[in-house]
Order: structure tokens, then C-alpha cells, then sequence
């Protein structure tokens, strides 16, 4: 296959997860910064919702929107959304690679299956690497960008949360494997979020229930993380404002894991 074209002005992302929470976050920035985007989820009602969304508000978003049912996971599917995406626009500029299961908790070790183990792992750190992988090629023609998400649970940990913190930490780690490997031509980089809340970015079936004042209070900057502020740095790191950093994991997460906590 040929990866020779003539290039638009626009450049072209795909956002793995980009249905729902940050995902969804990121590709309205994206769609705002004038991003051709490439929504791959594995939830194809929440896609529907993204799309209803926006042509209610914008059709030029709209119109630079591609919707891409995809399992993250598996290699067939991940090759066929990308050639979908790519055979639509011809380039491709940025990979947001954001998709996974999101609920950290696993229960006590000694019942972690092996089934839910490797689910965890294969959604949230392997899909990382099919994406990557499949993607390469044309990111590479374009010098483009990698954005992984990681997590501020790849650093610190509550009980129980081993698979999570395990493929969080793996994605650090790729991070900077892929950085070396793929530089100069394409920059990898990866944000790991703290506590973020998305109820604006869940679609209408979710309602999260609300957030209280204290935890708020507990974040040093004095609020719980949006999704409009992954979105952002996403979109530095995208850029080309930052095309001096590769390799690294920034952390945003008010604060919090900087923060010492004592019983008294």
C-alpha cells in the first residue's frame, strides 16, 4: 500500500474511547481546533448520541466526524477502522489513544480471574498497541503525534486495583519505548488524569451522581478535574507548541498526588 497523497490543510485524529468521558471531550477540542476526527468506540448508541449532539449544534463539526464501531482489542478490527478512516481522508495526523475500561477496582487477588485480568490488560494496554501499530505508518508520513492516556493510578494505588494500576502503569512504559523508537518522526507522548468528572461528556443513558464539596476541597487547586482540561493538554501535546517534548507522562490531577496525607 502506497502511503503517498496529497495532504489537506486540516489535519486528521483519531480518538480511540471518543464516544464517551474524556474521549468524548477530546473530540469536541479537536473538532473546535479544526481537527478531521476519527471516533472509534465500541459503543455504537454512545457514537449515535456523539453524532445527534453534533449536528444539534454545529454541522461543520458534524461534517468532520467519523464514526468508527471498532473493539480496541482486536487486531482485525482495529486494522479495519483505521483503513476506514484513513481510506476517508487520506491522512493522519494524530493518534489520541484513550479507550478502556474504566472501572479500576478488581476485587481482593485471590478471586482476580485470569479472563478478567486479560481483559483489562487487552483493552487498556495492548489496544494501545494495536492502535499504535496499525497507525504507524501514516503518522509517520504525516510526523505526527501519539497521545496515550495514562492514569495518576499508575504511580499511587487504592486496594484492590491491581489490573487498572498494572495496565496503566504498562502504558507509562510504552510511552517512552515508543517515543525512542518512533522519533523523530513521531512524538509519543501520554497525560495520566487524576480525578476527572465527565457527566457532561457521559451522553443521555448515564447520570454519575454528584460531586459533594469535599471532593473538591481535596484537590489543591480546589476542584475536581473536567474533561475540557485532559482536552486541552491533549491538544498542546498535539501541537506544535510542544514539539520539543517526547517521551514523557504529564501528570493532571490538581495536584493531588503531590499532596501529603497524614490521620489526625
Amino acid at each position: 500500500m502506497s502511503y503517498e497523497h496529497e495532504r489537506r490543510d486540516a489535519r486528521v485524529a483519531l480518538v480511540t474511547g471518543g464516544a464517551r468521558g474524556i474521549g468524548r471531550a477530546i473530540t469536541r477540542r479537536l473538532l473546535a481546533d479544526g481537527f478531521h476526527v476519527g471516533a472509534l468506540d465500541h459503543d455504537a448508541d454512545a457514537l449515535a448520541e456523539l453524532e445527534q449532539e453534533l449536528n444539534a449544534t454545529t454541522s461543520s463539526d458534524a461534517n468532520r466526524l467519523e464514526t468508527l464501531v471498532a473493539d480496541v482489542a482486536n487486531e482485525s478490527s482495529v486494522a479495519d477502522a483505521v483503513a476506514r478512516l484513513t481510506d476517508k481522508w487520506g491522512q493522519l495526523d494524530l493518534l489520541v489513544n484513550n479507550a478502556g475500561i474504566a472501572d479500576p477496582f478488581n476485587g481482593p487477588i485471590e478471586s482476580l480471574s485470569l479472563e478478567d485480568w486479560n481483559r483489562v490488560i487487552g483493552v487498556n494496554l495492548t489496544g494501545y498497541f494495536l492502535c499504535s501499530k496499525h497507525c504507524t505508518p501514516w503518522l509517520r508520513d504525516a510526523r505526527g503525534a501519539i497521545v496515550n492516556m495514562a492514569s495518576s493510578r499508575a504511580y499511587q494505588s487504592e486496594a484492590e486495583t491491581e489490573a487498572y494500576a498494572a495496565s496503566k502503569g504498562g502504558i507509562v512504559a510504552l510511552t517512552h519505548a515508543l517515543s525512542v523508537s518512533l522519533g523523530p518522526a513521531i512524538r509519543v507522548n501520554a497525560v495520566a488524569p487524576g480525578w476527572i468528572d465527565v457527566r457532561d461528556e457521559q451522553g443521555e443513558s448515564d447520570s454519575p451522581p454528584a460531586l459533594r464539596d469535599i471532593d473538591h476541597e481535596q484537590h489543591p487547586v480546589g476542584r475536581v478535574g473536567r474533561g475540557h482540561d485532559i482536552a486541552a493538554l491533549v491538544a498542546f501535546l498535539a501541537g506544535p507548541e510542544s514539539g520539543f517534548i517526547t517521551g514523557q507522562t504529564l501528570v493532571a490531577d490538581g495536584g493531588m498526588t503531590r499532596k501529603m496525607i497524614y490521620a489526625h
